[in-house]
């Protein structure tokens, strides 16, 4: 999918009217006949099925908060076809907008903007389940897993829950991120996808329950690791590109410890420092060719993705506690202030430390810092709308999306140093309740 873009300057962007909200309308029945037929196809192909949990709890025009894991954009077809014909409005980053506004609300999405507080799209979504009296599908962890497991979710979703006062539907995938994985270049795989739909909790739980204690049910939910299904139900991933980006990734060697030489390439992920070299084998598990040194307890052996990752988290948590994290790199910066296009505004540098991101560019026109502590997570994506790698920061007013010029700037790091980040200062941080 791409998304629609144009040339012009900062002042030029500065200048335009920017955004404005749109009272929201029920989702016509058109669109929702629609959405279940353009997914028929895909869903046929990969054999979707769906097991049921509880659902008959839930009444046929009682509206509901749908909460969903997000792994490839298969999602949607799933949603869209397990509650059909309810009526639902769909949580949807802004940027999804760009070009095509007035389909996207005749669908039913709510726009947004990734990890930054949004009261309107609080107000929107209790409107939607209070006076139009239709359901929200909310993908809480707000961007697709990087490494298949679940992504942080926001501390405010116990109170989300206990504003809205509806009964909340979980739809856990399984086989959506093997099919389409975000690092594997939109490559799709002969992989069968399932769902299981659960009635997770009703009104009266909810109102039973305080936020922090909604939080931990939401949280263990959210528990789920992609890779390790894959090799317990024995699910094979034949094609011999499924290693093809996985450097995006696995950006760090165990061995060398460098950053940034690692690349993935057909069935293989090889260090061009080192050159160690290791196997995605078709049930996922990692092998490492002629391993050497096994009983050297500096080399750190993985056959598990999620691992290699987590060992990659504590290296950026280490580096952020001992001061050493820093990335200074420079960008192409491509701006979004309405939902018309994507405007290319020049050039600039991003900088990333424990005083946040701070972005400067564009002869001086552009200087945004934003604060470790008002973002938990980074929106950060690998062949954004097929145009690279990309890390975005911004505020309600306006977006930037940085693109590294150098191809080996990880931007997977990025976003685990800003995650990091917020955890370190959050601690810092008076208990205020």
């Amino acid at each position: 999918m791409k998304i629609k873009t144009a040339r012009k300057s900062i002042e030029e962007v500065r200048s335009l009217p920017g955004y404005r909200h749109v009272p929201l309308a029920p989702q016509p029945m058109f669109f929702r006949k629609l959405l279940k037929t353009l997914s028929a196809g895909e869903l046929k192909k990969v054999g979707f099925r769906c097991e049921k949990e509880g659902m008959e709890k839930l009444e046929s025009g009682e509206p509901c908060l749908i909460l969903m894991n997000h792994s490839s954009f298969i999602d949607l077809k799933i949603a869209s076809t397990l509650l059909y014909p309810r009526p639902f409005h769909i949580v949807c980053t802004a940027d999804g907008f760009v070009g095509k506004e007035w389909l996207m609300r005749k669908i039913g999405c709510i726009p947004t903007f990734k990890f930054i507080p949004d009261p309107v799209l609080v107000r929107d979504m209790i409107s939607t389940v209070r006076d139009l009296r239709e359901s929200v599908l909310l993908f809480p962890e707000a961007s697709y897993s990087f490494d298949g497991t679940a992504t942080p979710l926001p501390e405010t979703l116990g109170k989300l829950l206990k504003l809205m006062k509806v009964p909340v539907v979980m739809i856990r995938t399984y086989g959506a991120f093997q099919r389409d994985p975000l690092y594997n270049n939109l490559q799709l795989r002969d992989v069968p996808v399932t769902a299981k739909m659960t009635y997770l909790l009703s009104p009266e739980e909810i109102r039973e329950k305080t936020p922090a204690e909604l939080n931990g049910i939401l949280k263990e939910a959210f528990s789920f690791d992609n890779w390790k299904w894959q090799l317990e139900k024995g699910v094979s991933v034949t094609e011999e590109f499924r290693a093809d980006g996985l450097h995006r990734v696995l950006y760090k060697c165990p061995h060398c410890f460098e950053e940034g030489k690692m690349y993935g390439k057909g069935i293989s992920l090889t260090c061009g420092s080192c050159g160690r070299s290791w196997t995605l084998k078709e049930n996922g598990q990692l092998e490492e060719e002629k391993p050497e040194n096994e009983n050297d307890p500096s080399s750190v052996q993985f056959t598990h993705v999620p691992d290699w990752y987590a060992w990659e988290r504590k290296c950026v948590r280490e580096e952020i506690l001992n001061g050493s994290y820093r990335m200074e790199i420079p960008v192409t910066i491509r701006v979004m202030a309405d939902m018309k296009a994507v405007y290319e505004v020049g050039e600039g540098t991003l900088c990333h430390s424990e005083e946040g991101f701070h972005l400067t560019g564009c002869g001086g026109e552009i200087d945004f810092h934003l604060p470790p502590q008002l973002s938990y997570s980074l929106y950060a994506d690998y062949f954004w709308y097929e145009i690279g790698d990309m890390i975005s920061i911004g505020d309600a007013k306006i977006q930037y999306y940085c693109f590294p010029k150098d191809k080996a700037v990880n931007v997977a790091k990025a976003r685990l140093a800003a995650e990091e980040l917020y955890k370190t200062v959050s601690k810092k941080q008076p208990d205020r309740r």
